[in-house]
């Protein structure tokens, strides 16, 4: 029985996507979510865009904030499927590892993500995030891939 699903996030569409699909399933099984997003415990080694980019405090403060905004959808999308919703930002250097710590502290009985479909070189030398936690973990995982 699924009674307590992992959302994991970065605030890519692909990611809102996978978690309204989560939130879907929830609904329907009766279970309550945990939506997450991992910041990196470097924000230092974070790129940035912008020409104009922040530094230091600076810098961890708009990742805060992005992270708040990201979990802020998933808090909002929970409260309007009528889904039990706690929220969690962690920082840490291995995301995937992360997602796998905070699913087995849940305990979470399911993790839904989002695939991001890298393919080529930057599979090889970038992998992804999900691929790793499919690798890693024993919890069972939906993948979204739209």
């Amino acid at each position: 029985m699924i009674e307590h699903i992992l959302l994991p996030t970065d605030g890519s569409a692909l990611s809102e996507n996978s978690v309204k699909y989560g939130l879907r399933l929830a609904k329907k099984l009766g279970a309550r979510v945990t939506a997450l997003h991992v910041i990196p415990a470097s924000p230092t080694a974070v790129p940035v865009d912008d020409r104009t980019a922040p530094d230091g405090d600076a810098r961890t403060r708009a990742i805060r904030a992005h992270s708040r905004n990201y979990l802020d959808f998933a808090r909002k999308a929970a409260l309007g499927a009528g889904v039990e919703c706690e929220v969690r930002q962690v920082a840490a250097d291995y995301p995937f590892k992360a997602i796998i710590a905070v699913a087995q502290e849940g305990p979470c009985d399911l993790i839904v993500m989002a695939s991001h479909g890298r393919r080529g070189l930057e599979s090889l030398l970038l992998g992804s995030e999900t691929q790793k936690v499919l690798t890693h973990s024993r919890i069972p995982i939906l993948v979204c891939r739209e």
